[in-house]
C-alpha cells in the first residue's frame, strides 16, 4: 500500500503514534534522563511485567502483531514482493514506503499498547515512565511484525503459486 493509497483514517493514525512517540522520548528524557540507574530500573521493571497485572498483554500485542503481519505478508506474497524485513535492511529506495506500511498496520496496536503500558505503570508501580512504554511497545507489537511479516510472505508465496499452477 503506498502512502498515497493509504485510507486517511490510517494516516491520521499514523501521525498520531509518531507525535506520541516523539513526545513519550522528550518528556522521558526531560522527566528522568538516561543514566546507569534509569538503564537498570528499565529492564528490572521489564523483567517483572509478564509475571505483574495485565500481563494478558504479553499475548494480545504480539497476536495482533502477528495478525497484521499475516495480512500484509499474505499480500507480499501474492504481488511478488521482496520479503519486508530484507525490503528494509537492503533496499534503500523501498525502504520508506516498506516502513510506511508497517507503521499503517501496526499503528492501532502501537497506541493500545502504549495505553496498556501507562495503565500498568499508574496500577503496578505507581508511576509513568516514558521510555518503558516506548520499548514493552515495541517489543511486544513491531519487533513481532518486522519478524514475522517476511517469513509468513515466504511461506504463502509457496502456496500462492501452488494455487495458480493448479487452475
Amino acid at each position: 500500500m503506498s502512502p498515497q493509497a493509504a485510507p486517511r483514517g490510517a494516516r491520521i493514525m499514523a501521525w498520531l503514534v509518531v507525535t506520541i512517540t516523539a513526545a513519550l522520548v522528550v518528556l522521558g528524557l526531560g522527566w528522568y534522563g538516561f543514566s546507569v540507574e534509569v538503564h537498570q530500573r528499565i529492564w528490572r521493571d521489564i523483567a517483572e511485567r509478564p509475571s505483574g497485572p495485565m500481563s494478558f498483554r504479553f499475548l494480545l500485542q504480539p497476536t495482533m502483531a502477528f495478525i497484521a503481519a499475516l495480512h500484509d505478508g499474505i499480500q507480499d506474497a501474492k504481488v511478488h514482493r521482496v520479503p519486508y524485513l530484507r525490503a528494509i535492511l537492503r533496499d534503500s529506495i523501498e525502504r520508506g514506503d516498506r516502513l510506511r506500511e508497517g507503521l499503517f498496520a501496526t499503528a492501532r496496536i502501537i497506541l493500545l499498547g502504549i495505553g496498556m503500558d501507562a495503565i500498568y505503570q499508574w496500577r503496578a508501580i505507581g508511576n509513568f515512565y516514558p521510555g518503558e512504554a516506548l520499548l514493552i511497545t515495541f517489543l511486544l507489537a513491531v519487533l513481532p511484525y518486522l519478524l514475522l511479516r517476511g517469513p509468513i510472505s515466504l511461506i504463502a508465496r509457496r502456496f500462492v503459486h501452488s494455487s495458480n499452477g493448479a487452475r
